[in-house]
């Protein structure tokens, strides 16, 4: 028996590994967070599977559901929305898994961030303007911010910043970077991305309207100058003179092909 830790992605059903899938399908027991997974993806679980919508269940009541399963010898496909290496409270239910010997893995999902650049057909790292992602939050009532972890910091080393679960406070996040990334900084919050009534909102730190957030729960903040750039440097990678281990140049070639 194992549990399936599954990321199944940001929100669109078809934005799931085939691994993914594959395993929902084998498995006749299905946790999955019904406040963000959508429901088209329990459509891959098993005939007569049992399927448990852990958004109104405590962590204990999660794990007396994953320990009933164990004792039954049948696997388990957690589900959890985006991907999850980040905010998916999975770290602390694989430390009770550890803790009950009952075996576990991982597999990946597209995360938020991810489908929020492709709603905007933007490249978050480019050339001379950002090469850094920082994924970052808010201060909440779940989790607080740990200290030095704050949006000034972060601001101060000009990367892209992908600001999570903080729509509600756009007015403070406005406040707390534009004197650190300039009033005419580029700003894009994307709405609920890859779902089907996803909505993008562009402007710049000066422009933002901090009410398009009222009411808002699932979204995600990008600031950065690479949002709206035009006038930034070709990567080297594919420049005709650059010297490549897959496109040897010149006469004395770093990385000569093999004869």
């Amino acid at each position: 028996m194992t549990v399936h830790f599954i990321g199944v992605g940001p929100g669109a059903a078809d934005l799931i590994t085939l691994r993914g899938r594959d395993l929902i399908a084998a498995c006749p027991v299905c946790l999955y967070a019904g406040s963000l997974v959508p429901e088209a993806l329990l459509q891959h679980c098993p005939p007569g599977a049992r399927i448990v919508n852990t958004a109104p269940l405590s962590l204990d009541e999660i794990m007396a559901e994953i320990s009933l399963a164990h004792d039954a010898g049948q696997d388990v496909a957690r589900l959890h929305s985006g991907d999850l290496s980040i905010w998916s409270a999975m770290g602390e239910q694989l430390r009770r898994l550890r803790a009950l010997g009952i075996p576990y893995d991982v597999t990946p999902g597209v995360p938020s961030f991810a489908a929020a650049a492709a709603a905007l057909g933007a490249e978050l790292t480019l050339p001379g303007l950002a090469q850094s992602v920082v994924l970052t939050r808010t201060s909440g009532r779940a989790s607080a911010m740990p200290e030095g972890e704050t949006l000034e910091a972060f601001a101060k080393t000009g990367a892209t910043l992908a600001i999570h679960l903080s729509v509600h406070v756009l007015a403070e996040v406005q406040a707390r970077l534009t004197p650190h990334y300039g009033p005419d900084c580029p700003v894009a919050v994307v709405f609920r991305a890859s779902w089907p009534d996803q909505r993008v909102e562009r402007a710049t730190l000066a422009t933002l309207n901090p009410a398009m957030g009222e009411g808002e729960r699932t979204a995600l903040i990008l600031v950065g100058p690479a949002l709206a750039a035009e006038g930034f440097d070709e990567s080297r990678l594919y420049a005709g003179d650059y010297d490549r281990r897959y496109r040897p140049v010149g006469t004395t070639p770093r990385f000569p092909e093999s004869a």
